[in-house]
């Protein structure tokens, strides 16, 4: 698990990695104010919100992934360069989707939860390919993240990487210089902070019943079991 205090200490490092890309000509919309300083009390684990509070209207629109009608709803908050998240990703969420989400018992949406400058930037290519592909993005950038996130040339080995997505260089540039993308994805940041306590991350709200931390499989099915009974 990740938390923004952690965050916080790799400030200087990530401003850094960002004065390279701009000294390459690779703007990333106002960086300084990534990092937020959550003031809002945290909801303890286990606490809940109401569905009406969980699905107010984002700064952005939710890609959701499952039926509508689902009886348990996950919205996961994430950062792309959050190594618990990338391991949810690669060891539970195969089994959610395949045994929860494709079977039409649960409707997932991952929200954009930011830690870094560099995660802010995996999260605006994602969604600047479209809502279409924002999800296989959001897949490849986790499967791939010891790649790009902790290498030396970070942005580079992004813009390399995503090319397989079909992101150009020029479209790759183009996105990170969206200064209403890099906003509105610290909007929904900053709401998950102030409104529902969200300090870390994954953090996960099933059925608006908030859990932090990874997940296991095992977790997974006995968190799920009792809501899909009867």
């Amino acid at each position: 698990m990740r938390s923004l205090s952690k965050s916080a200490a790799s400030l200087k490092s990530r401003r850094e990695i960002f004065e390279i890309a701009v000294a390459a000509g690779l703007t990333l919309a106002g960086i300084a104010g990534v990092i937020i300083d959550s003031r809002a009390p945290a909801l303890a684990q286990s606490a809940s919100v109401t569905a009406d509070q969980l699905m107010a209207g984002e700064a952005l629109p939710d890609v959701v992934l499952g039926k509508a009608d689902a009886p348990v709803t996950i919205v996961e908050y994430a950062s792309m360069t959050c190594s618990h998240c990338a391991a949810f990703h690669a060891t539970t969420y195969p089994e959610l989707k395949k045994k929860y989400i494709d079977a039409g018992k649960v409707r997932f949406i991952l929200r954009e939860f930011p830690l870094d400058p560099l995660a802010t930037a995996g999260f605006m290519l994602a969604r600047c390919a479209g809502d279409d592909k924002r999800t296989a993005i959001v897949d490849l950038l986790f499967a791939q993240q010891k790649n790009w996130a902790f290498t030396e040339k970070p942005v580079e080995s992004l813009a390399t990487l995503v090319k397989q997505a079909g992101v150009t260089q020029e479209a790759f540039e183009t996105c990170l210089k969206d200064q209403t993308l890099y906003d509105k994805i610290n909007k929904v940041r900053d709401h998950a902070a102030e409104k529902f306590g969200v300090n870390a991350t994954p953090t996960f709200f099933i059925n608006g019943k908030k859990q932090t931390g990874e997940i296991t499989p095992e977790t997974l099915d006995k968190l799920l079991e009792p809501l899909l009974k009867g």
